[in-house]
């Protein structure tokens, strides 16, 4: 195993550009900081330095190494500043991140219990793709995924899904437009505009296998990777939305569309992907709790 003292007295050294001026910095003898970089470099089978007039110039072995240490010593800095703020700080941190297709009422109405526990939580959340989100959680820089589906087993990363609930989907529109496919649903969705979320969502596949169990083929007017600004679109009547059946009062209240029909052939999930197996974090317990107990409550509807 790697001494991580050698690697620090390496780093310094390469830092500083070379073994005096990091000895002055750590308060050592040059001769201890040359003895642990020389064992360090035994240890690796590869030559750090080279000499190059009265100074040191890093090999390219070397600097590989000095881009990791770099790395590993700047989150160790990091790691010290988060826990000294949290000393100062009472409150607990949780970090989330929420993919960019999961319904942003979705998304506040599953964190929100978080904020409402007696001890302060302070939220960090960033949006973003999913593969981006995972890569965060395997280095431990998100205590919390929120996506609509669960973790791939090909993707290297060690995470355990928690379903927070399931619901049924259902399509959006302006009033105007929802009335010409209430009729009939789902048969009038037969050329009618649709608008699509992208590929990053777990729902293209399953409405494209439905679409072609019911023989119909609505006419899509666009794909959308942010689930905000395909709302912005349906707003505007370019064409209905599938998005969950629950959000139909935000739906309204923020957009002005209305459900034109709701089908339980597809369900939409979302889960929380942690890095641990059991939910030790109060405010992921208190998401949990809320989602299974509130959001997702018996909102699976008997539909075609």
């Amino acid at each position: 195993m790697m001494n991580y003292k050698q690697l620090y007295y390496f780093w310094n050294v390469a830092k500083h550009g070379g073994v005096s001026r990091a000895a002055e910095q750590l308060h050592l003898t040059p001769q201890t900081i040359s003895g642990q970089v020389r064992e360090l470099a035994q240890s690796l089978g590869v030559d750090l330095f080279i000499q190059s007039g009265r100074r040191l110039k890093l090999t390219p072995a070397g600097d590989l190494v000095f881009a990791h240490a770099e790395e590993i010593f700047q989150t160790g800095k990091a790691l010290e500043a988060r826990l000294k703020s949290r000393q100062h700080h009472s409150e607990l941190l949780l970090r989330v991140g929420v993919s960019n297709v999961v319904p942003k009422s979705i998304a506040f109405s599953l964190l929100s219990p978080a904020l409402q526990l007696p001890s302060p939580v302070r939220l960090n959340c960033y949006e973003d793709r999913l593969d981006a989100l995972f890569a965060e959680l395997a280095i431990h820089n998100l205590d919390l995924v929120i996506a609509d589906r669960p973790l791939p087993a090909d993707t290297g990363v060690k995470g355990y899904n928690h379903l927070l609930g399931e619901c049924s989907l259902a399509f959006y529109g302006t009033p105007e437009l929802a009335e010409t496919v209430k009729s009939d649903f789902p048969m009038s969705l037969d050329g009618a505009p649709l608008l699509m979320p992208g590929p990053d969502s777990a729902l293209p596949p399953a409405l494209e296998r439905w679409f072609g169990d019911m023989d119909i083929s609505p006419q899509i007017k666009a794909e959308f990777d942010d689930s905000g600004l395909m709302k912005a679109f349906g707003q505007e009547g370019v064409g209905l939305f599938p998005a969950p059946e629950v959000i139909r009062e935000q739906a309204a209240r923020q957009h002005g569309v209305v459900i034109a029909g709701v089908t339980s052939a597809i369900t939409c999930r979302y889960y929380a992907i942690t890095p641990e197996r059991r939910l030790k974090h109060p405010a992921l317990e208190a998401i949990s709790r809320s989602a299974q107990d509130s959001l997702f409550k018996s909102r699976v509807e008997a539909s075609p």
